[in-house]
C-alpha cells in the first residue's frame, strides 16, 4: 500500500472524491469513489460517503494499493549525487527521468537508480516511491532531497508543509516580462478538458502561489528565477503560460516558435534549502543548469551584444 496524507488548507466545497482525484494525480474521480466505498479513505480517522465535503482543516488519509507491474526493481543507472549523509542524499535529475514508477514507465525512474545505490530508503511512501519526498516533472532537470529513513521522511515532509523547504528554480520563458519582480496568485486544479494537463481554474482549483524576479532579458525572451508559495503539480509551467510567457520548450503548455528545437521545457531547479534531519543544520545546494540551457541562455547574450 501507498499511504496519501492530504491536510485541506482552504474551504473549497468539493466532494471527497473530487478532492482526492485532483491532489493525487494517478487517481481519477471514479477510482477515487471506489477507494471511499473499499474503506481505503480515512477524514479525521473516520469513514466518509464520497459525497462528503470537504472541510478547511480535514486530514485525509488515503491507502492506495500498488498496482500490479509497476514494483520498482534496482537498475544500473548512473546518479549525480551532490551530498549524501545517513539521513539524506541531494541528487541533481537529469532530463528525461521520471521520479517514480507510474503507468507508461515503469523503468529507468530515479526509483530504479536509488534501488541500485542503496537499501537504505524511507518506506514511508510505500514500495513504488521509497525515499520520495517531493518530485520534478520528467524533463524539468535539478535539485531534489530523497530521505534514507522514515525519520528523516517525515521531518522533511513537515518542511515542506511548513514551506520552509526551499526551491528556487529558473527558467526561460518568451516574450520581455514587464516588471522585475512579482508574483502570481491564481488557483490551479485539473484540466477539465485533459486530464493530463492542469489549468488556471475557479471549479477545482486550489490557492497557488508562484515568485519570480527577472535575471536577464533577451529582447523576445526572458530569464526568471523562481520560487513556490505552494506545491501544485506543474505550478511553474501552468502559471508562466497563465500570464502569457510560457516556458520555452514546454510541450504541454506553450505553442509558441521554438526556434531553439529544444524538446522539453527549459525549467531546472538551481537552489535547494532545508533543515538537515539528523544534525539539525540549515543547508543549502546548488546545481548549474544542462549544457543546453547555457548555451542557449550564451547564444541569446550574443544577439542582444550584436544588436546593441
Amino acid at each position: 500500500m501507498d499511504l496519501y496524507e492530504l491536510y485541506v488548507e482552504d474551504e473549497s466545497g468539493e466532494r471527497l472524491d473530487s478532492y482526492i482525484a485532483d491532489q493525487i494525480e494517478e487517481v481519477s474521480r471514479s477510482y477515487a469513489n471506489k477507494l471511499i466505498k473499499e474503506g481505503l479513505v480515512l477524514v479525521n480517522g473516520d469513514r466518509k460517503k464520497p459525497k462528503y465535503i470537504v472541510k478547511r482543516g480535514d486530514f485525509i488519509q488515503i491507502s492506495l494499493p500498488e498496482r500490479k507491474g509497476l514494483e520498482p526493481v534496482a537498475e544500473d543507472i548512473p546518479l549525480n549525487i551532490v551530498y549524501e549523509d545517513n539521513d539524506i542524499i541531494v541528487i541533481n535529475k537529469p532530463k528525461g527521468m521520471v521520479v517514480h514508477p507510474a503507468p507508461g514507465s515503469v523503468s529507468n525512474t530515479l526509483v530504479n537508480a536509488l534501488l541500485n545505490y542503496t537499501s537504505n530508503l524511507s518506506d514511508i511512501n510505500g514500495e513504488i516511491r521509497p525515499g520520495i519526498v517531493h518530485r520534478l516533472d520528467k524533463d524539468t532537470t535539478g535539485l531534489l532531497v530523497v530521505a534514507k529513513n522514515n525519520e528523516a521522511h517525515k521531518k522533511l515532509v513537515k518542511q515542506l508543509n511548513e514551506r520552509t523547504l526551499k526551491r528556487i528554480y529558473i527558467a526561460l520563458v518568451h516574450g520581455n516580462v514587464k516588471n522585475d519582480e512579482g508574483n502570481i496568485n491564481a488557483p490551479i486544479g485539473r484540466n477539465p478538458r485533459d486530464r493530463l494537463k492542469m489549468a488556471v481554474t475557479s471549479i477545482n482549483g486550489k490557492e497557488a502561489i508562484t515568485n519570480y524576479r527577472v535575471l536577464e532579458r533577451f529582447n523576445d525572451y526572458t530569464l526568471l528565477e523562481l520560487s513556490l508559495s505552494t506545491g501544485r503539480t506543474h505550478q511553474i509551467r501552468v502559471h508562466l503560460s497563465y500570464i502569457n510567457h510560457p516556458v520555452v520548450g514546454d510541450p504541454l503548455y506553450t505553442n509558441r516558435k521554438n526556434e531553439f528545437g529544444v524538446k522539453t521545457q527549459m525549467l531546472h531547479a538551481r537552489k535547494l534549502g532545508l533543515i538537515n534531519p539528523g544534525s539539525g543544520e540549515y543547508m543549502e545546494f546548488f546545481a548549474e543548469p544542462p549544457e543546453e540551457f547555457l548555451k542557449i541562455i550564451e547564444l541569446l547574450r550574443k544577439k542582444v551584444g550584436e544588436k546593441q
